[in-house]
């Protein structure tokens, strides 16, 4: 029977609905058996190198720690741990509360810590005195308040570890007797929600800022990038500058290789997800033995003339990752990237 109005008979209308409905049903399974794929552990891997340097930063923007050559570290959804301290687990804030690091204040990058004990961190600056810092005790000891806070926009609690931190950072980042604050993350899960410039990225999960981290709570750079960038610099810089957990020697020389890495194993269980690439600004520029700028803005304008995509002005190396699954990982371990079937 036809439609008097349109002259199309019913069967025809009918069989282009089934045919519509069969598309939008199969559409749907290829974006969720896409989607599955992507984010499902690899069963292959292939050998790209090993773990050649091994850092975490007990406080954000300061100096990373010192440990023992063999330890080895925990990968955890906040980021690396080493007994009973965490991978940028302690900020600094001014007066109102508001986040402080080396971009503005390079000094910090000389503060120096080691674990002493377990729990117990002594943290130490050119002409200061040790301080001691015990995580056992600090919630026992601390004002017992949360102060509302920010890491670059993504709003969090933290935790006020006391007035004799407070002075002491104070006296030796500004000079004076008061101003600052000494912050600490006590929770166990990732308070932070994402980045809004991380936001359109596929992969990145809430679970992937970590405590006080910019972005994420690991990062990941290729020393055979920072080798090509120091034949492009008037002066070469270390790879610390850049402020990466993971430095990738690669058993090959292929800079910029992990532009297209899309899983990451470091060692025999730690599992990895990149969720972004790691764009760059100025905390680079500083020099880790000084604490001062670079006088010609190097790496990072040199990095601007061939690092930069997708019209984004701040220049990429590097790149972040989340964690899939947890283990033990220590320096000299391979490292492996997926290869999907």
């Amino acid at each position: 029977m036809s439609n008097p109005a349109t002259g199309v008979s019913s069967k025809l209308l009918l069989s282009i609905g089934i045919g519509v409905g069969v598309t939008a049903v199969s559409g749907a399974s290829y974006l969720y058996y896409k989607y599955w794929k992507e984010n499902t552990i690899p069963e292959q891997w292939q050998r790209v190198g090993t773990l050649e340097m091994l850092e975490f930063f007990p406080i954000k923007s300061c100096a990373p720690l010192k440990y023992p050559a063999g330890t080895e570290l925990e990968c955890e959804v906040l980021g690396l741990r080493y007994e009973g301290c965490r991978d940028r687990a302690l900020m600094l804030v001014d007066k109102d509360d508001v986040m402080i690091t080396a971009r503005g204040y390079p000094k910090m990058v000389l503060i120096n810590s080691r674990l002493v004990t377990p729990t117990k961190l002594e943290i130490n600056a050119p002409g200061m005195e040790t301080l001691e810092l015990d995580f056992k005790k600090l919630i026992e000891e601390a004002p017992g308040r949360d102060i509302h806070t920010a890491v670059f926009g993504a709003k969090l609690d933290a935790m006020l570890c006391g007035e004799k931190y407070d002075k002491w950072f104070s006296q030796f980042i500004l000079g004076q007797e008061s101003g600052l604050k000494l912050v600490y993350h006590p929770y166990q899960e990732p308070l932070k929600p994402i980045d809004k410039d991380l936001a359109k990225e596929p992969h990145i999960k809430k679970s992937d800022t970590g405590a006080f981290a910019d972005a994420t709570s690991y990062m990941m750079m290729n020393l055979s990038s920072v080798d090509d960038l120091n034949k492009r610099l008037p002066r070469p810089i270390k790879p610390i500058q850049f402020r990466g957990g993971f430095y990738l020697k690669m058993d090959k020389n292929e800079p910029y290789a992990e532009d297209s890495y899309d899983w990451v194993k470091v060692g025999s269980e730690a599992v990895f997800r990149k969720v972004a690439p790691c764009r760059r600004c100025i905390l680079p520029n500083i020099n880790p033995e000084t604490g001062e700028r670079d006088p010609e803005n190097n790496p990072l304008k040199t990095l601007k003339t061939y690092r930069c995509f997708d019209n984004n002005p701040s220049p990429v190396l590097g790149i972040h990752l989340g964690l899939r699954q947890g283990g033990k990982i220590k320096r000299g371990d391979v490292i492996y990237v997926g290869v999907q079937k």
